[in-house]
């Protein structure tokens, strides 16, 4: 775990496993954050006739699972497209439903609904516990899905799976990392089943405008680094 501070905060970054996405974690609100599950993409695949594996939301959540045992949070805020459809709720297989209603009655938990999963705002009681918002503001700081430029207070979201490749010892290597400018932080999509957007994508670094510096943040071995991915011209 990888402390930093933003916005006079203390937050925390995991680390992954592989080419897997940690999560944030705020210590002072014990609440643990994470964006674009995407649970039940490969079964949605599957009904337009590309089998995939269908075992990406038990991954998903029993990474979820020790995300919360390891850093003891009491609070989980999913910033958005949580299912990968409206539907995904209905096509968890039993194993992955049980894993899920374990985990969100034994922690308070807050759904952000992003551009895949609007639905779960009209009535989250009707298929998942704890309780839904569009946006919602934490000790200062705007939780959505989607970055909102138009906006002067501090953000978190997701929605870009930033994707961060790195030429080690001859190899290319892809990590999902979290992007960030002085305000604003884009978090990694968080789902097993989910691509990536190269971090420095103009969409992403349009979206994080006006800053002074935007970067690519991963953290590795207990220490954060920082890749430069854009600076205002002087």
């Amino acid at each position: 775990m990888v402390p930093f501070s933003f916005c006079t905060h203390e937050l925390v970054l995991l680390e992954g496993h592989g080419s897997r996405p940690g999560a944030l974690y705020w210590p002072a609100e014990r609440a643990l954050l994470v964006a674009d599950l995407h649970l039940e993409k490969a079964s949605f695949y599957a009904s337009g006739g590309q089998m995939l594996p269908p075992y990406d939301s038990r991954e998903t959540l029993e990474r979820l699972a020790d995300a919360l045992r390891v850093t003891g949070a009491r609070r989980v805020f999913a910033l958005g497209d949580n299912f990968h459809d409206d539907a995904g709720p209905a096509r968890l297989e039993p194993h992955a439903t049980g894993m899920l209603d374990a985990l969100t009655r034994a922690h308070e938990w807050v759904w952000i609904t992003g551009n895949h999963d609007r639905a779960l705002g009209s009535d989250p009681a009707r298929t998942l516990p704890g309780t839904c918002h569009e946006e919602l503001e934490l000790a200062g700081i705007m939780l959505r899905h989607e970055t909102r430029p138009d906006t002067p207070e501090p953000e978190l979201s997701g929605h870009f799976h930033p994707r961060l490749t790195l030429t080690a010892r001859g190899r290319r290597i892809a990590r999902a990392c979290t992007v960030a400018s002085e305000t604003r932080l884009i978090l990694p999509a968080f789902g097993a089943l989910t691509g990536g957007m190269p971090a420095n994508d103009p969409a992403i670094l349009e979206a994080l405008q006006p800053a002074e510096a935007i970067d690519a943040l991963l953290p590795s071995r207990a220490r954060l680094v920082r890749f430069p991915l854009w600076r205002k011209a002087a």
